[in-house]
């Protein structure tokens, strides 16, 4: 049967999923959308994610990829899921990609942002669920000049869940762009880089904090970027105020667009 490739660009929230990859007796992101397009397709579909979120995490920008048959355009393919969807995920847009498109290989760069709330409102039972609710005192340009210590290509091991990544990963990614930016009610640390490793925003958000509390030098985030374990890093922030914001893919590898 002829099939074509498309990709589904994805928001969802991810407080009642355990995740976003299949396992047995959990509600997963991959599970809810493998269900909705199988029932539509008549046959089994596999969804694949350009990454895998944790438990807890949200999603503005998730891309995953399916092969459908050739009869399910793009268009309609998003109309019909979205009609058949749970309410905590939400198909933004969809297009029809080549057949060498993978959804995690193909990807140049992903984005995150991570939500911190600062004034009195963050206690708010509508931004305490998407915010870290935040009551010390925060130096920004510390938090700037350890975010400026991000960027570039480095080892992040000790920014990441021990184990995670096989031995012989190097465990190098190139950050593109890290930085702190004051938000309505608070503070975003936005990050875009070629790949992520696990619980390494999380780390590397704990960590930055902790440097803007004044309880560590902006200058640990150079000593830990040359460590070959995570024994010095602070503990990961909460997973509930992070997003996935932006998968980006080259342009060539798109057919058309929604």
């Amino acid at each position: 049967m002829l099939s074509r490739s498309v990709q589904l660009v994805l928001h969802y929230d991810g407080a009642r999923f355990s995740g976003w990859q299949r396992q047995p007796g959990e509600r997963t992101v991959q599970g809810v959308l493998e269900a909705a397009v199988s029932k539509l397709c008549g046959e089994p579909v596999t969804v694949v994610g350009a990454g895998r979120t944790d438990t807890g995490v949200h999603a503005r920008g998730q891309a995953a990829g399916a092969r459908v048959p050739e009869k399910w355009g793009a268009h309609a393919l998003r109309r019909s899921m979205n009609a058949i969807l749970p309410d905590d995920v939400w198909i933004a847009a969809a297009f029809e990609m080549r057949d060498e498109f993978h959804p995690r290989y193909s990807a140049i760069s992903r984005s995150y942002s991570y939500y911190v709330g600062t004034d009195d409102l963050a206690s708010s039972p509508f931004r305490r669920t998407h915010e870290l609710v935040w009551r010390k005192s925060l130096d920004f340009p510390r938090l700037e000049a350890a975010a400026r210590a991000v960027e570039g290509e480095h080892c992040f091991r000790a920014f990441a869940v021990k184990g995670t990544a096989p031995d012989r990963d190097d465990h190098r990614c190139t950050v593109a762009r890290a930085t702190w930016r004051k938000g309505e009610g608070g503070l975003v640390f936005d990050i875009t880089a070629d790949r992520f490793l696990h619980h390494m925003v999380r780390f590397l958000v704990g960590t930055m904090l902790e440097v803007g509390e004044g309880k560590r030098e902006p200058e640990v985030i150079a000593d830990l970027l040359q460590q070959r374990d995570n024994s010095q890093v602070s503990q990961p922030a909460p997973p509930h105020a992070l997003f996935l914001e932006r998968v980006e893919y080259p342009k060539d590898l798109y057919l058309e667009s929604e």
